[in-house]
């Protein structure tokens, strides 16, 4: 089984590229990006790659990553690299998996298929998975992986809460929670979520037993965080001892996390899956065995 030989990255991602390297036992190299005035972009790359390549991007933001993403996949391939992997920690546009409406785009699809052309692997955590069952599926005759930091995320509860309640704030987290609440030894519990636009939303316990608990509200993401806000205020109204929040993707778009702070939550914690002030896990070792375990 060959290593990879090199961890490529952008600028943005150095520290995340440099403990990946060092899990890897390989050396991290930087993409050099000049941005010219009309909005082009110029890449350069080590002039000689080895014959395995490991490009680390996540995908926040992802419109004005892509196109260099996918010009440094076909530079790699052009520059010796024959066996490309995507390591894109957190993959975008994967919640739209169908046509909700007449004419609607399925974005996943897309990209998924773009990504594809350009990648031998692609390697995420915690994607939004819900019609699709798997990766694969994702990037058609490619090898995909979807690792999770829930199991992460709830032994860092464990131990900085005792006895927490772990509480999904809809059912779409509700996988997320049963599997970190499993690995914890913690107590679990689901809400009920409805969405009328992205900013509004409403949150209802549904039973939950938050009465007197600490209560910990665990997610894959946190984007608006009117959810965390909803989800919040309903377990303090309904006498939680206290209120943390725990993510994989901390996203935290405009003033969603001074929202979430002004709705009681004492402590945000999320996985280095996305680059935060909040990051108290690393997804590193998990994205490290998944590469050494193909080769």
């Amino acid at each position: 089984m060959t290593k990879p030989g090199l961890v490529l990255h952008f600028d943005d991602e150095a520290p995340l590229a440099t403990r990946l390297a060092a899990a890897l036992g390989c050396a991290a190299a930087a993409i050099d990006v000049h941005r010219f005035p009309d909005g082009e972009t110029r890449l350069r790359l080590p002039p000689a790659l080895p014959p395995r390549v490991v490009l680390l991007r996540g995908l926040h933001q992802p419109n004005p990553k892509l196109m260099p993403l996918l010009l440094a996949a076909a530079g790699a391939r052009e520059l010796g690299c024959t066996q490309l992997e995507l390591v894109s920690p957190y993959l975008a546009y994967m919640r739209q998996d169908m046509a909700f409406t007449p004419g609607e785009v399925v974005s996943q699809r897309h990209l998924g298929r773009l990504l594809a052309t350009a990648f031998d692997t692609v390697i995420t955590v915690d994607p939004h998975l819900h019609r699709v069952a798997t990766m694969d599926e994702v990037v058609p005759g490619r090898r995909g992986v979807a690792l999770s930091a829930a199991p992460l995320l709830g032994r860092h509860v464990a131990q900085a809460v005792p006895e927490a309640l772990l509480l999904a704030p809809d059912e779409e987290a509700g996988q997320w929670v049963r599997v970190a609440a499993a690995v914890a030894g913690l107590d679990h519990a689901v809400c009920l979520k409805q969405r009328r636009g992205d900013h509004d939303v409403s949150v209802a316990l549904h039973g939950a037993p938050v009465h007197g608990r600490s209560v910990v509200l665990l997610d894959d993401v946190a984007s608006t965080g009117r959810t965390l806000v909803s989800a919040a205020q309903g377990a303090l109204a309904a006498g939680a001892a206290s209120v943390d929040v725990a993510v994989t993707h901390a996203l935290f778009v405009g003033d969603a996390l001074d929202a979430v702070r002004a709705a009681g939550v004492r402590h945000v914690w999320s996985s280095d899956a996305v680059p935060h002030a909040s990051n108290a896990v690393s997804v590193v070792p998990l994205v490290a065995a998944a590469l050494a375990g193909h080769g």
